[in-house]
């Protein structure tokens, strides 16, 4: 990849296209570390949970469908073993349908055998979520009937992935009642843990949402990516430049070539400055500069390309470049 020019950090570190003119087979990151993408206040939002984890009698781990297998977190992970877990993977109207088979035998092969994947928004699947969760803690050693008339849920998972959208979506199913819990599209809308939520009558549950933490070491620079694309880290801390850069990469690798009808591009590319370049000039995606001139200062109109960046990215998070399955 050639160096960018103007507002874009430097991109010469992300590695060339192949000579052959081809796509590129794999990313460079360069020197990059993730390290520096975990808010301290994660580690707040971990002890928290720790401390609520002996009042619920089951957890239930809310993943992106879009990245099944990355990055989930594996403190959280420690705790599972004690209680019983079911795995959602919500978002999967924007995860490729195709690969649900691959992913559900890969989590399998990992250990996790209850696996839901759901549309929090439109309330897709949602509603397997109750009977299943009442099953495994009846089922469970650690439950005992006569003592309890009431299930008790603890709602864990990564920033962003609709924990709380999943609570609202229950709530909405099985109590005919409105949203109980703020939702958004960045990550740490959820800063606390919450009360108790009543999301069931018959039978009795209630579930507490958590704040999306982070692993506090991520297993490489690509996870994280992965993460950053799906919301789970601000976007800020990895640069929207490498992001948009990745994407492409992604894209272009899984022939998901959308972007080219959407944008008006002639033909698939694998220069993410070109590639933004339309981004900007279909979505009118300006910027005044100020130039010095030998007769003095002159505004000129240039492309915005970090504007062009974030759209190109919002448009993935929201769908409009295909469904996409990152791992």
């Amino acid at each position: 990849m050639r160096s960018w020019v103007g507002p874009l950090r430097a991109a010469a570190a992300l590695g060339p296209c192949s000579e052959s003119g081809g796509f590129r087979t794999r990313f460079d990151f360069g020197s990059r570390d993730a390290s520096s993408w975990f808010p301290g206040h994660m580690a707040k939002g971990l002890r928290q949970m720790r401390a609520s984890l002996r009042r619920a009698d089951c957890l239930v781990e809310v993943h992106d469908a879009r990245i099944p297998l990355s990055g989930r977190n594996p403190v959280l992970q420690e705790v599972l073993g004690i209680r019983p877990h079911l795995l959602v993977l919500n978002k999967m109207d924007l995860a490729d349908p195709c690969q649900q088979s691959r992913v559900l035998e890969q989590l399998r092969q990992q250990g996790c055998s209850h696996v839901v994947f759901t549309d929090c928004q439109r309330d897709s699947n949602v509603k397997k979520i109750v009977p299943l969760v009442a099953k495994l803690v009846s089922s469970s050693p650690r439950y005992h009937r006569a003592e309890s008339i009431e299930y008790n849920i603890m709602v864990i998972g990564v920033p962003n992935v609709g924990k709380s959208s999943l609570i609202n979506s229950l709530r909405r199913l099985h109590l005919k009642k409105g949203r109980a819990t703020a939702v958004g599209g960045e990550p740490g809308v959820t800063k606390a843990v919450l009360t108790r939520i009543q999301v069931c009558e018959t039978p009795l549950m209630y579930l507490v949402d958590t704040p999306g933490v982070l692993p506090p070491k991520l297993a490489d620079v690509e996870t994280g990516m992965k993460l950053a694309l799906c919301g789970a880290i601000r976007d800020h801390l990895v640069g929207e430049d490498i992001m948009a850069d990745y994407l492409l990469y992604v894209l272009n690798q899984q022939q998901q070539f959308g972007y080219m009808e959407r944008y008006g591009l002639p033909e698939a590319s694998d220069n993410i400055r070109h590639v933004l370049k339309y981004v900007a000039v279909t979505l009118g995606k300006t910027q005044k500069v100020k130039v010095l001139t030998g007769t003095g200062n002159v505004n000129i109109m240039m492309l915005n390309y970090s504007a062009a960046a974030y759209e190109f990215l919002r448009a993935f998070r929201a769908g409009r470049l295909g469904r996409l399955t990152l791992d």
